[in-house]
């Protein structure tokens, strides 16, 4: 297939690794970035339009459409896709010549966060819908969405994989990733615990003075190999998923085991699935049982390595890369199902027949 892929292009963002993916899986890929617009620069204009404004700002949507629609005329794409294009001109989306039109949400598709008034108005005109998030496809099959279809998150081989310590130091305990309301008080609570054995590393926790007042070592975002190698420096992994995207799985469900961490997570039946509990995983149900797990840990340094090594093998031999993902979709939209995802729901080959003629004829 030629697909026209549309989404945040920066180095480890999962938009690239899903593209590379659909490249890996044979296919043409070409790819329009759109950092630009849902990333602009701090204090940069479009960044305070965006803030004032709650819209993305104008003159920056209208490039990166002019350089979609530029391509798809040269390139005649069998398929338009998009990673969470929530904030970009939805008409001129679906507009743009292709036989297929496919939007892919990452997150929750029913958090307001990850959608936009525009988006919401036009989603029953995507030929499908892709989510990471099983309790998303009941939720837009309801909403009108044409077909949905359930896949999990993934890993990319390029940036998670085993990699030698940058860090001199080993840290019993860590979390690399976001700062969120849901997770700061026991983040906090540990660095009390841990001090200098826990690192903490991802956006927003330097501008956390109860964390920067522990002895916690404490830094920003890594991303790509530099991810890896801050697993490879921590002996337990943390994994907290997000609560405002009512989470049972995360991408960091794959990375960190693929990196070669000891995955320490929330118990949820999707984790049960992918890892075995005690063997290949540690699971807690809250923070007195986390704790107990890292007082484990501490206790049996050998064990809990011999329990890292299982889930890597797991994971890395479980088709979880990308590529994986991108055939499933693929499979999906050529009417059968090449994964462990659900297959698509609703209506899909009447939708499918319906969206080839609409679209091959606007070209």
């Amino acid at each position: 297939m030629r697909i026209l892929f549309i989404g945040d292009d920066w180095v480890g963002s999962n938009a690239r690794s899903l593209a590379d993916g659909f490249r890996q899986a044979g296919h043409d890929v070409v790819v329009v970035d759109t950092t630009f617009v849902t990333l602009p620069a701090r204090f940069s204009p479009p960044w305070i339009y965006s803030k004032t404004r709650g819209q993305r700002a104008p003159w920056d949507l209208d490039v990166v459409h002019h350089r979609i629609e530029s391509i798809a005329a040269d390139f005649r794409p069998d398929l338009l896709f998009c990673f969470r294009t929530v904030h970009l001109d939805q008409h001129r989306l679906l507009g743009t010549p292709a036989r297929l039109h496919v939007h892919y949400s990452p997150d929750d598709a029913s958090n307001p966060y990850n959608t936009s008034p525009g988006y919401l108005r036009c989603e029953r005109e995507w030929d499908l819908v892709v989510t990471t998030k099983r309790h998303n496809v009941p939720e837009l099959i309801d909403r009108g969405a044409r077909a949905v279809k359930f896949v999990l998150s993934a890993y990319d081989p390029a940036w998670h994989h085993l990699s030698a310590r940058r860090d001199p130091r080993r840290y019993l305990v860590g979390f690399v990733g976001n700062c969120r309301p849901d997770r700061r008080d026991t983040t906090v609570a540990l660095a009390r615990r841990y001090g200098e054995r826990m690192l903490v590393r991802g956006p927003g926790w330097r501008r956390v003075p109860a964390l920067r007042r522990t002895r916690a070592v404490v830094g920003g975002p890594v991303y790509g190999e530099h991810f890896s190698a801050s697993i490879a420096s921590i002996a337990a992994n943390l994994v907290f998923l997000n609560s405002d995207n009512r989470d049972t799985h995360t991408c960091r469900t794959f990375e960190v085991p693929a990196a070669g961490g000891l995955f320490v997570g929330q118990r949820t039946g999707e984790h049960a699935a992918l890892l075995a509990e005690g063997r290949e995983c540690l699971l807690f149900s809250d923070d007195d049982e986390m704790l107990e797990i890292l007082r484990w840990c501490e206790q049996h340094p050998e064990q809990a390595r011999a329990i890292a090594e299982a889930g890597h093998r797991r994971i890395v031999t479980g088709r979880h890369r990308y590529v994986d993902r991108a055939a499933e979709i693929v499979a999906s939209l050529e009417g059968g199902d090449d994964g462990p995802g659900t297959g698509i729901a609703g209506p899909a080959s009447t939708r499918m027949d319906r969206g080839r003629g609409v679209r091959e004829g606007a070209r």
